[in-house]
């Protein structure tokens, strides 16, 4: 079982995402698009002290042939994860816990788009994040050695905040 630990909002949070975009750009095919998402990239909101980190590319078999180079960078291959046309590494720290989540899809997919609509909602209204932040922070104190009652938790309130987000950033993409 894995610890929940939740901690406030960490500006350090940026600089650790900027320095896995360095090395994922070492690996990955110029055209990709590297996406911090996540609680982590939301200024204000408190979170698990993982980096998450979206990769949209045109091609997944482009990804599959450098699972060496993911591994020799320090990053565990987990192929699709379960989901679908995803494909998921995560890195560790000294002590076994988790720094960074990759998730990379084809671009345009629609995880892609669900994951940065989520992100920029929050981004763009401090009541909703701030309300996140609070039912993280409680599931959390409840469940501090149970993150899958921590998932489950939370899981209403981020699937309704999802169709939310997914309306507004798809207006939002209208108006341009």
């Amino acid at each position: 079982m894995r610890k929940v630990e939740i901690k406030d909002y960490d500006r350090a949070w940026i600089r650790r995402f900027l320095d896995e975009k360095e090395i994922l750009e070492k690996i990955l095919p110029t055209n990709a698009i590297i996406h911090h998402i996540g609680s982590t990239s939301v200024e204000g909101v408190a979170a698990k002290p993982i980096i998450d980190i979206l990769v949209e590319v045109l091609s997944l078999t482009d990804i599959d042939s450098k699972n060496q180079e993911f591994s020799e960078n320090g990053y565990v291959s987990k192929g699709e994860n379960g989901i679908t046309n995803r494909r998921f590494f995560y890195k560790l720290d000294e002590s076994g816990n988790r720094l960074t989540h990759v998730h990379i899809f084809p671009t345009g997919s629609d995880n892609v788009i669900r994951h940065i609509a989520f992100r920029d909602y929050l981004r763009n209204h401090s009541q909703e994040a701030a309300e996140y932040s609070k039912i993280k922070q409680e599931l959390a104190e409840k469940h501090p050695m149970d993150i899958e009652a921590y998932i489950d938790g939370k899981d209403s309130f981020v699937k309704e905040l999802e169709k939310v987000a997914l309306n507004w950033y798809t207006s939002k993409k209208r108006e341009r």
